[in-house]
Order: C-alpha cells, then sequence, then structure tokens
C-alpha cells in the first residue's frame, strides 16, 4: 500500500516563500501545516526513552494507535484479537468499531495470569495480544516473567500498554524492543506528565511495525499546536519526576487513610495513579461523593471489581476531601 504523499513529505527543511500546500499565507502561527512525522519531537522523546526515532509512532492519543493496530494487522470478520480481563475497555471499543472478535481471558483472584492458559485461548486467526501493566482498573502490574513467556510464543503482535508505568516500580519492557520484533509498547503523556488535553500518545515497535503505522494514519495527526506545548514540556524532566514522586507518597497516603475507614473491605495493591478498593455498597457511596462534588470511577459491574470503586490519586486538599466526604458518608 502507498500511504497518501502530502506537500509536507516532499518537502523538509525551511524555506522563505511556502507555495506548495494550498494553505493561507495569512493568519500566523497555525496557517501552516505541521510536520507529518514529528521529527523534532521524536528525536527529544528518543533521547528521553533510549530508543531510535524509527522506532516511535505519535498518534493522538493512544487510542489512535490501538485503533491503527486493528486496521493494520486484523482482517475484519476473519481475524480475532485476545486481551485480558478486566482492562481497558478501548481494545475492545477499537474491536467491535473494526469488526474484528474480541476474546477475553479473566485474571485470577490476585489480577494475574499464567501465560500458558492466556496462549491456549489463541488460535490461527488470533492476531493481536492486550496486555495492560500497570493494569486499569486493577492499578496492579502483571507478572514479568509470564509476560515474557507470551512475547517469546506467540506468533502475532503483543501490545504492551504501558500508560501508567511511570508510577510503577516495575521498568519499562522499552528496552526489549530490539530483541522481540513483535512486541509494541504504548506510552502517553496522559498521566505522569499531566497533559491528557494535548492528546499525544506514543506507540515504540520495530522500525518495520512504525513505517506500516505511519501508511495507515492520516497525515497530519498530530498537531501543530500539541508538537511545539510537548517539545516545551519536554525540557522539564525534573518538574514531571517531582510530580511523580510527589502523587506516589499520595497513593501512600491515600492507601492508609482509606484502610482507616469501616467501609473499606480491601485495596487492591497499585503501581498506578489510582487505588481500586472494594467498599460497602458502592452505588450508594459513589452517588454520596457525586452530590459532594467529588467524582469517582464507579467499577462495580466490571468482571472480578464487583463492589470496587476506582479513585485517582489526587492532590493533597482534594485527597483530604475525599476522605472527610467519606467519613461524613459512613457518620450518616
Amino acid at each position: 500500500m502507498s500511504p497518501y504523499s502530502c506537500a509536507r513529505d516532499e518537502f523538509e527543511g525551511e524555506a522563505s516563500v511556502y507555495l506548495d500546500a494550498n494553505e493561507n499565507p495569512y493568519n500566523a502561527p497555525y496557517n501552516r501545516y505541521p510536520d507529518p512525522l514529528q521529527k523534532a519531537l521524536k528525536e527529544k522523546i528518543a533521547a528521553l526513552k533510549g530508543l531510535r526515532a524509527e522506532q516511535i509512532f505519535l498518534g493522538n492519543g493512544s487510542d489512535e494507535s490501538i485503533d491503527l493496530a486493528f486496521r493494520a494487522f486484523c482482517e475484519p470478520r476473519i481475524d480475532n484479537v485476545l486481551a485480558i480481563a478486566p482492562t481497558y475497555g478501548m481494545y475492545k471499543v477499537c474491536a467491535d468499531i473494526n469488526d474484528v472478535a474480541y476474546r477475553e481471558h479473566s485474571l485470577d483472584a490476585d489480577f494475574q495470569f499464567k501465560a500458558e492458559d492466556l496462549l491456549a485461548r489463541c488460535d490461527e486467526h488470533t492476531k493481536l495480544i492486550f496486555l495492560c501493566s500497570p493494569n486499569n482498573p486493577t492499578g496492579n502490574s502483571l507478572h514479568s516473567a509470564e509476560m515474557l513467556k507470551v512475547i517469546e510464543n506467540f506468533q502475532g503482535l503483543v501490545m504492551l500498554d504501558e500508560a501508567y508505568i511511570d508510577f510503577s516500580s516495575q521498568d519499562s519492557f522499552c528496552s526489549l524492543l530490539d530483541k522481540y520484533p513483535n512486541l509494541v509498547i504504548f506510552q502517553t503523556f496522559s498521566k505522569a506528565w499531566a497533559s491528557a488535553g494535548l492528546r499525544l500518545g506514543m506507540a515504540f515497535a520495530s522500525p518495520e511495525i512504525i513505517a506500516v503505522y505511519n501508511k495507515v494514519k492520516y497525515p497530519y495527526n498530530v498537531n501543530l499546536q500539541t508538537q511545539q506545548l510537548m517539545l516545551a514540556h519536554l525540557q522539564e524532566p525534573q518538574r514531571i519526576q517531582a510530580w511523580v514522586e510527589e502523587l506516589i507518597q499520595q497513593r501512600s497516603f491515600l492507601q492508609q487513610a482509606l484502610a482507616a475507614l469501616s467501609i473499606v473491605q480491601h485495596i487492591y495493591p497499585s503501581d498506578a495513579n489510582f487505588l481500586l478498593v472494594k467498599v460497602d455498597d458502592a452505588d450508594a457511596l459513589y452517588q454520596y461523593l457525586v452530590a459532594q462534588g467529588i467524582i469517582v470511577r464507579n467499577r462495580n459491574r466490571v468482571r472480578l471489581c464487583e463492589g470496587c470503586l476506582r479513585i485517582t490519586v489526587g492532590t493533597a486538599d482534594e485527597n483530604a476531601a475525599l476522605m472527610a466526604a467519606m467519613q461524613q458518608f459512613i457518620n450518616l
């Protein structure tokens, strides 16, 4: 397949007069098309992640990278994909949109899996396996040894979602990309980098897989302002690290404070910036918190998460407000 060739693909560099892309010459600074391959941004990210620029795809959030995997590597109504359950809901949404069968492998009571059991769910038409570590909504990191077994023994692509890796005690699998050409890793600027509104997700893979992604993406999928703002943001890694450290401390505080409440039955271990908390009457507590202007995520109807709320770690003041409201609920 030949990708669409845009004006910015045919010319690289700087010029004094641009008359190639039918742009409006007025209304600077946003009248020009952005770099379709985000080369300057990829170089900065490559240096930060210890990768090469040709191993990086940038998309409109991680959701674009997820969706393109179905479009590029799966045949609708013939192929299927496999994912753990529970996990991030967008994998199934993209499977349904692309008319690709979606299979689920249930995690155990500790939200873990055995590679042998998961691989037994595959057949000759299973093209993708989705693993999310740290997982959403459970918060835990999956066992590295089991993930490696899947990568080493699966004949298709393993899509490893590391959206929350910055908060984890477990190392990223990025250092393994050259060893495993069937590994695709998703990361994001929405969580640790506090840039959810910019909609910028990263996919890391072999240059061959990234080349396929670049063929099927929209030409200008990452807008100019996002590229410029993120280039500036990447100059402040120490600030981001300070945020991460503070959120990890607040996660520990929140865990201890929640454990002292009589309505809290269990707090699941978390390597993310949220906690999955099992409580008495999750629906009633959720509605009470909403009435107090405090919004958490009700996961009561998600498989293996019955009776649970997913609580994002906030600032010290936000976490204190949550605890006060939960104590008021107990006192009713």
